[in-house]
């Protein structure tokens, strides 16, 4: 007999966040489902539907109940615990971070930051990229050292304004 997918939710990421997140999490793994293939059956994309897996996005009510139907949760839950009185709580988290893919990524931009800066400044002005404008996507390049990660951040640049 195959145990069920439980998250320990006393871990982190989730000691911060409604159970219901666990129960998503628990929900997809059940159903064998991607993030991909729930962004389509509800019209988002997988970086969009992860966020909101792991608490750092906002569904709307509609939005909900699709992932409810889908996920046979029900929409009265999800809707009590992340519905329109919930509002994410988005950020990193500890610093630095302890997940040794998420310390990758933050020593990328600790090493990278500064010269990403600077080309932004070159190229735009003085000014900002976006994250609240953005969209993020992950893909699979295949190389013959090892397959690569591609991360893409499309944001829009937001000038400082000078008074």
């Amino acid at each position: 007999m195959s145990q069920a997918f439980k998250i320990n939710a006393n871990a982190e990421p989730y000691t911060d966040l409604p159970p219901i997140f666990a129960r998503l999490l628990e929900a997809k793994a059940h159903k064998g489902l991607s993030f991909e293939a729930i962004g389509k059956a509800i019209d988002h994309d997988e970086v969009w539907v992860a966020a909101l897996f792991y608490g750092q996005a906002k569904a709307t009510p509609e939005e909900l109940a699709k992932l409810g139907e889908l996920l046979e949760i029900p929409t009265t839950s999800l809707t009590a615990e992340i519905g329109e009185d919930w509002f994410p709580r988005r950020g990193l988290g500890p610093v630095p971070p302890q997940d040794p893919l998420l310390y990758r990524l933050f020593e990328g931009v600790l090493v990278y930051g500064t010269p990403i800066k600077a080309l932004i400044h070159e190229k735009f002005g003085d000014g900002i990229m976006s994250m609240i404008d953005c969209k993020v996507n992950v893909e699979r390049k295949a190389h013959p050292k090892g397959d690569r990660v591609v991360l893409t951040f499309d944001g829009k640049f937001l000038p400082y304004l000078r008074w």
